[in-house]
This record gives C-alpha cells, sequence and structure tokens, in this order.
C-alpha cells in the first residue's frame, strides 16, 4: 500500500501565555504530523496542552494573551502561522474544522439548528447553503426526522443529537482535517460509541484526515492508527497505535495505561498516577515527569531527555525507557 499524502507537519511548535515579555510556556517544541486519511490521537491528562495545540492549528489561540514563540504549522505546505486573516478565513471549516466537547456550548441557543446550519455552509459554500442540503447533512450523521431538527432549537435536543449537529456542521465544507476535541466526554458510554463509530464511518467514506484529542488511551485503541502522548507541553511517546500501546515505554504511558479500568481479571482498585500535571509556571527541572515517575533518578532530575528511538517510527523521551519492559 503506497504511503499516504503528508497533510499536516507540526515543526518544534512552541506557544505561550502571558503579557510580560517573558511568557508561560504551555506548549513546548511540539512536531507530529498527519497524513491523508489517517486518524492520529494526542493523548494525556487534562492541562498537558493538547486542546491549545488542537487551536494553534488554525491559528485559533487569541493573540495577546497566547504567542506563538516558535515553530511551524505546515497545512498542505503552507505556515498557517504566517496567514493573514483572508488566508485563515479560507481555511477554517473549509480545510480544517473542529468538533468540541461540549455542543451545548458551542451551538448558539436563540437560534434554530436550521439557521446555524445554513451559516456554516454559506461561508464556505453558498451555492450549496439549501434545506435539502441541510436534510442531506443531517441523515449522514443519523439524525431522524432531520426535517423537524431544522427548525428545532438546540436545547430541544439531547446532548447525542447536538453533538450530531456540530459533526455535521463541521463537515458541511468537506474539510481534509477534522480535529475532534474530546467529542465524547460529556456523553453518556452508550452514546459515546454511537458518536466515535459515526466519525470512523464518515472518515471512511470521506477520506477525511482525523486528529483525536482525549485523555482515555481506551477510545484510542480502536480508532487511531498512530498515537502521540502528551506531558506539559511536550510529546513524550509516538508511534503506531498497536506498538505504543501493545509495548508502551514511557512510565507515564504505562501509567495511563493502567488507569483504564480492565473488564477481565480479578476485582480491585484502579490504579492512578501520584501527583499532578505541573503548573507552567512552576516547571520542574530536567524531565517533567520526574516528580511523579517511579523510575527517577538524579539524571531526570538534571537534565531533560531527548529524543530514543525504539523501533521504527516509536519514538520515547525517557533516560531509562528500556527499564520496565512491555506493559
Amino acid at each position: 500500500m503506497p504511503e499516504r499524502d503528508l497533510l499536516l507537519d507540526v515543526r518544534g511548535l512552541k506557544i505561550e501565555f502571558g503579557t510580560g515579555a517573558q511568557g508561560l510556556r504551555v506548549v513546548d517544541d511540539l512536531s507530529f504530523n498527519v497524513r491523508d486519511g489517517e486518524t492520529v490521537a494526542l493523548v494525556g491528562e487534562s492541562g498537558c496542552g493538547k486542546s491549545v495545540t488542537a487551536l494553534a492549528l488554525a491559528k485559533l489561540i487569541p493573540q495577546p494573551p497566547g504567542r506563538f514563540a516558535g515553530g511551524e504549522v505546515l497545512f498542505g505546505g503552507q505556515n498557517v502561522l504566517s496567514m493573514g486573516e483572508k488566508e485563515l478565513r479560507r481555511l477554517r471549516g473549509a480545510d480544517i474544522s473542529y468538533v468540541f466537547q461540549e455542543p451545548g456550548q458551542s451551538l448558539n441557543p436563540v437560534f434554530r439548528i436550521g439557521w446555524q446550519l445554513r451559516e456554516a455552509l454559506q461561508i464556505h459554500r453558498p451555492d450549496q447553503a439549501t434545506t435539502e442540503e441541510m436534510v442531506r447533512l443531517l441523515k449522514q450523521v443519523g439524525l431522524p426526522d432531520p426535517e423537524q431538527k431544522l427548525r428545532a432549537y438546540p436545547h430541544e435536543l439531547s446532548g447525542g443529537m447536538q453533538q450530531r449537529v456540530m459533526i455535521a456542521m463541521a463537515l458541511a465544507c468537506r474539510p481534509r482535517l477534522l480535529v475532534a476535541d474530546e467529542p465524547t466526554t460529556a456523553l453518556d458510554v452508550t452514546i459515546q460509541l454511537q458518536i466515535l463509530e459515526l466519525l470512523k464511518d464518515l472518515q471512511r467514506q470521506l477520506g477525511m484526515a482525523v486528529i483525536l484529542i482525549t485523555h482515555n488511551l481506551g477510545l484510542v485503541a480502536d480508532c487511531a492508527h498512530r498515537v502521540n502522548v502528551m506531558y506539559a507541553g511536550r510529546i513524550v511517546e509516538a508511534g503506531p497505535t498497536e506498538e505504543v500501546l501493545g509495548h508502551p515505554r514511557h512510565p507515564y504511558t504505562r501509567g495511563l495505561l493502567e488507569a483504564v479500568p480492565k473488564l477481565e481479571g480479578s476485582a480491585g482498585h484502579l490504579k492512578g498516577i501520584d501527583g499532578h500535571v505541573p503548573n507552567p509556571a512552576r516547571m520542574p527541572s530536567g524531565c517533567k515527569f520526574h516528580p511523579r515517575c517511579p523510575l527517577c533518578a538524579e539524571i531526570c532530575r538534571e537534565r531533560e531527555p531527548a529524543d530514543e528511538t525504539v523501533r521504527e517510527d516509536h519514538i520515547v523521551r525517557c533516560h531509562f525507557w528500556q527499564k520496565g519492559g512491555d506493559s
């Protein structure tokens, strides 16, 4: 099978927040890529920089207080961070679309669903801003009685239906990349599975690439081709999903996996990772994970680890990645 074309290439991205000369670094030297038609996951706890990274892909971070301190975000070979507002308006929605965590907060409560969906179409596909096209989009995402849904207000729909509407709006302009930022977190377990299956089906139909942002490695195994594990604004392990989840080398990745509930085996307490993600204002020296790491040694406190190649396409940042073995 031929290698897919490179769609998104993030190189050495650095993002800071703050009004002074010395901002707080929340994303530091971040690099990853996405190819046409594949799903790439960004995984980590809250506060690791996943959502900030997602917003940076379409230059959606408000400036100020945000600031791009370095790096590039290349989409189709063009650097998004150097684009002007006119170019960004063409990019957003048409090439890169988003589905966020809280659909009820993304939809305007005072306008009917049809008005909001038509607005999304009019920006990039004005010739397709018809009732017939809106009905087709709602059918595509599995909403029953789409004509009635167009007349409904957001509060009249369940959370799962609201998220299906948001997916329809995101796909209205046929983007090449869909960024799904915790798209199921606010939904109950049964609806979570339905939304994930819907995203997978739509990806196969439309051939788009997907970036899945989540804190749950259990979701990643069934959805993503590749996974990037983030901690404190950095990628600490990356590679093919089967390789990273089957043979994790970073103690943080292993900790996330151990926190996933298991259906098999004897009942017991869920394992967690001691401590918290560091505050950017009080970032530890050396390896940023060392205050929580069971393998911590003096070198971890003094020196930040470099990228180490485990196998082809499997990268890890840990001084002791060869310890602990496979999980």
